[in-house]
């Protein structure tokens, strides 16, 4: 199943696309975006000061690097918090099926009381 990207994605792409100097075809081709995508976030990187044009394209300023080590940083908690709920959510389907009848009819447990026989 694909991943989509939020808003906040799509910046840190941009700006790491950007690095230290490049035009907006190759900040497309590398964030892998749409033109219509692209001309809408990259007006909002320069707008918040994440981007500045200069001679050579489009380069991250101080802030936008601030942003891209506070996104990596919130990505990989991220991360890990999914990877902990995932493992969460198998323990909690493992002790559902515990408590699913036996194929005789007999219940394995009953879940919040005593077992039955």
């Amino acid at each position: 199943m694909a991943k989509y990207r939020d808003g906040l994605g799509i910046i840190a792409d941009i700006l790491h696309a950007a690095g230290s100097g490049t035009k907006k075809t190759r900040i497309m081709g590398v964030a892998n975006l749409s033109y219509r995508l692209l001309e809408k976030y990259l007006g909002r990187t320069v707008q918040t000061g994440f981007l500045r044009l200069n001679d050579e394209g489009y380069e991250v300023t101080e802030k936008g690097q601030d942003f891209l080590e506070k996104y990596h940083a919130l990505s990989s908690k991220y991360s890990r918090v999914e990877s902990e709920l995932q493992s969460v959510l198998y323990e909690r389907e493992v002790l559902k099926r515990m408590c699913k009848p036996l194929r005789n009819g007999k219940l394995k447990a009953v879940c919040g009381g005593k077992r039955r026989r």
